[in-house]
């Protein structure tokens, strides 16, 4: 559906140019037909590596070690393995596992033997990977020993789908079986428009969307990753989110074209990232803020080195400011790269400028999540999808080589999201005089009181300063004379007993009063988060309801 976005070359349809005869004179020439692919498909950059850094080390598991040589044998039998398994080209296959690098092979196994990746969240209910798995209706799946149990829930799944499991914590290790069995397969090198993943989004707002993915998306917007974080041969990144997000699988193709060393750890710990990163010398990490929170807090109780760290990748917020000040007691002269994206773009849309990463630098602009990749449009625009002057909050819509091909099996839901030859984020953003892009609140989080738009991020950051807070949340609840009111959640730090009233008059010498939150929920547990890892305003409205 969302193939007019782009010329008819893309696609592999010749143009008139094409069909044009030779010129006067002579010479001649020859069209290349869909057989031959020349073009981009996502095991390059493993080819790449092996063949300019065969030797070097690729991956750093617990114990495990593989060179970048080693590794391509790997993916190649694992490809040659899924064949005997009747994988064919096309075909769907689930992951459902935590990080490991096993799961970074096969993000280049499946494409090598032709098939397409569905990543499944570890962190849904047995349910919801029931209706992701029944949807995308893959061949095999591989799961982790410890998701096992889930698939027991899911009536006829384990009699419908070929099940592999992926580490050996059973005893068994069938998936280092499937490769010692296996002969070196040839790469199908599937690639262009042809589809690569289904990358399901969290179905927030109903029914979960299978955002569809081709080899030229993920490849576009690794190189934009890869120029745009800085990524090169001596870089050293940690798995430390979940793998089953685009954020880091953008990390697994951009570092490995750039023939950096990969790290894992299972699944985000604290104390083991922050001894991951003393042990292997991490250069970079992609986490939310309240990960680097978490990091940031350790390590001041702690004693690691963490000086090896360059730059921190984080996105689906802004940082806290008292976030901020503490992770630069830790780093001081560690860089920030807020970005945004979403699955539909592949996923990631904009980055600071280098500029701009050094918060010492950035000051408030470090709130920003940059500019526009390279090779992407985008525009700001009202109801009427009319662009808005600089500085007024709109709809963000986007285009570019890396906006997906549609959403599987939802025609209707892509033909809104993708319509006028652009992609309609549903994001609520503005631009500053230098182009620099804020996103205010994706609109079911803005909140409308007395006919005045209120946007979350803005109150959060002026709540999250006062001394004692250590996690603010805003949101919206009806209210009967101003239709919402703004409500604040805060869990205090550990020992203090905040004073509302200072807070009040805090927040409102900052903000506007109408901006000021008129209840504030004081908590004792964490804020709740997503199956994404992202703070759940929808949960927070549900459980303060009752006191509206």
């Amino acid at each position: 559906m969302g193939r007019d976005l782009f010329p008819a070359q893309s696609l592999g349809v010749p143009s008139s140019h094409d069909t044009e005869p030779p010129p006067p004179g002579g010479g001649s020439f020859s069209i290349r037909t869909g057989e031959e692919q020349l073009g981009g498909y996502l095991t390059q950059p493993l080819k790449r590596a092996a063949s300019l850094f065969g030797d070097r080390l690729a991956v750093i598991d617990g114990d495990t070690r593989y060179s970048w040589a080693q590794l391509q044998e790997r993916v190649a039998r694992m490809a040659g393995a899924l064949h005997d398994r009747g994988i064919r080209e096309g075909d769907r296959v689930a992951i459902l596992a935590y990080n490991s690098f096993r799961y970074f092979e096969l993000h280049f196994a499946l494409p090598w033997a032709g098939a397409v990746m569905v990543p499944l969240n570890t962190r849904l209910a047995p349910a919801e990977n029931e209706f992701q798995l029944r949807d995308s209706q893959p061949r095999l799946l591989f799961v982790d020993t410890e998701m096992l149990p889930s698939l027991d829930s899911m009536g006829d799944i384990r009699d419908t789908i070929d099940v592999v499991v992926l580490d050996p914590a059973s005893g068994a290790n069938e998936y280092e079986s499937m490769i010692e069995g296996a002969v070196v397969a040839p790469d199908r090198a599937p690639g262009g428009d042809s589809l690569a993943g289904l990358f399901y989004t969290g179905g927030s707002t109903g029914r979960p969307k299978g955002v569809m993915l081709s080899h030229d998306n993920l490849l576009q917007n690794a190189v934009n990753t890869l120029i745009g974080v800085g990524y090169d041969e001596t870089s050293r990144y940690l798995h430390a989110a979940p793998m089953f997000h685009l954020t880091d699988g953008m990390a697994t193709y951009s570092v490995t074209m750039a023939g950096g060393i990969h790290a894992f750890v299972p699944r985000f710990d604290a104390v083991k990232v922050l001894e991951q990163v003393q042990a292997h010398q991490i250069t970079n990490l992609t986490l939310v803020p309240t990960m680097i929170e978490m990091l940031a807090r350790e390590a001041e109780r702690g004693s690691y080195d963490v000086s090896s760290m360059r730059q921190f990748q984080f996105g689906s917020s802004p940082m806290p400011d008292a976030t901020l000040e503490r992770a630069l007691r830790v780093w001081p002269d560690t860089l920030f790269l807020h970005g945004w994206g979403m699955t539909e773009i592949s996923p990631i849309g904009t980055m600071l400028p280098h500029h701009l990463r050094d918060p010492k630098v950035a000051g408030a602009r470090l709130r920003s999540v940059g500019i526009p990749a390279p090779n992407e449009e985008i525009r700001i625009v009202d109801e009427n999808d009319e662009d808005v002057p600089r500085g007024q909050v709109g709809e963000l819509i986007v285009r570019g080589p890396m906006v997906m091909l549609g959403y599987w099996n939802q025609p209707d839901i892509t033909a809104e999201t993708l319509r006028g030859g652009w992609m309609h984020t549903g994001d609520a953003a503005w631009q500053d005089e230098e182009g620099l892009l804020y996103i205010a609140d994706r609109p079911k989080d803005m909140i409308i009181s007395g006919g005045e738009n209120v946007y979350s991020t803005e109150v959060e950051s002026v709540v999250g300063l006062f001394p004692g807070v250590r996690e603010a949340a805003v949101f919206g609840l009806p209210h009967e004379k101003w239709g919402e009111m703004v409500c604040a959640a805060v869990l205090p730090e550990d020992g203090v007993e905040l004073d509302l009233d200072a807070l009040e008059q805090f927040v409102r010498s900052r903000i506007a009063a109408y901006k000021v939150p008129k209840k504030v929920f004081v908590r004792t547990a964490p804020l709740p988060l997503t199956s994404a890892g992202k703070l759940s305003k929808k949960t927070l409205r549900e459980e303060y309801a009752p006191s509206a």
